[in-house]
């Protein structure tokens, strides 16, 4: 006759070891779930060439663009390369592709809208297109690019311009100056003027060097959509004869944390860990 005692004794290890195997198995796939943040990668694609259209007119075109291999979301992509439109394939050789497209494009466009005036060149010159992605920081999942473009086509100088765009990888959009700070326009602008020499020019004339309040050509100096940010300031980003003469060359305007510690949003001080 079976021992009920020791069947249900024996009854009670199967079943804790079951358990024990279970939460096991549970633990491990637990484990298994729990995975760290996808490494942003980045990689670029260039493109530089020229050509003659006649004895003295030459044409050149340069480009770099920036390529986020594990970025899939394609509105996020759009706004990333919003300056290049008709993007469908966003893969190293896909922007590799548009770029010889956009510079075949370039060449065809100069010498057919210049055509009644093209052979009057009368010295030798280069007339140039160039844009140019740069990574300026990925930090705190804020992917920050800044976005350079130049051209020449005669004149005096070659013009150049910046635009700068943060892009919050959490929420896959782009992010406003609303997501940073509350703070009023006329005090915002206020910040702006006051600041406006704290990074020097570079432009100096015969008595040395110029400021850049100096140069002005606004009253008031708004706040752009070209803004940037690292531990300690918020950047605004102005072009040439944006805010001031050509001579003044592109100007940045810091604005501390500190000065705008009241209007920062909670979502933004704590991702940026800001006291």
């Amino acid at each position: 006759m079976k021992n009920p005692i020791a069947i249900v004794a024996l009854s009670a290890i199967f079943t804790v070891a079951s358990c024990k195997k279970t939460d096991s198995q549970k633990t491990n796939i637990d484990k298994q779930e729990v995975k760290a943040p996808e490494k942003l990668v980045v990689d670029s694609v260039k493109l530089t060439d020229s050509m003659k259209v006649n004895n003295q007119l030459s044409l050149k075109y340069e480009a770099k663009m920036l390529v986020f291999p594990n970025i899939k979301d394609k509105a996020l992509l759009d706004s990333i390369y919003y300056d290049k439109k008709g993007i469908t394939d966003f893969s190293k050789q896909g922007l590799q592709t548009f770029l010889e497209k956009d510079k075949n494009d370039y060449f065809v466009s100069v010498k057919e809208k210049n055509k009644d005036w093209i052979a009057d060149v009368s010295f030798p010159q280069t007339w140039n297109t160039g844009s140019f992605m740069k990574l300026k920081s990925n930090t705190n999942d804020f992917l920050q690019i800044e976005y350079m473009y130049s051209s020449y086509e005669g004149g005096a100088h070659e013009n150049y311009g910046f635009a700068e765009r943060v892009f919050d990888l959490k929420t896959n959009a782009k992010v406003n100056l609303t997501d940073i700070t509350t703070m009023p326009k006329a005090r915002l602008e206020a910040l702006l003027m006051k600041n406006i020499n704290n990074i020097p020019s570079g432009t100096t004339d015969s008595e040395g060097a110029v400021k850049n309040s100096d140069m002005l050509l606004l009253e008031t100096i708004p706040a752009n959509d070209n803004f940037y940010f690292d531990e300690k300031n918020l950047y605004f980003h102005y072009s040439p004869y944006e805010i001031a003469a050509f001579a003044a060359g592109d100007i940045v305007i810091p604005v501390s944390w500190e000065e705008l510690k009241e209007t920062l949003t909670p979502q933004f001080k704590q991702r940026m860990k800001i006291n």
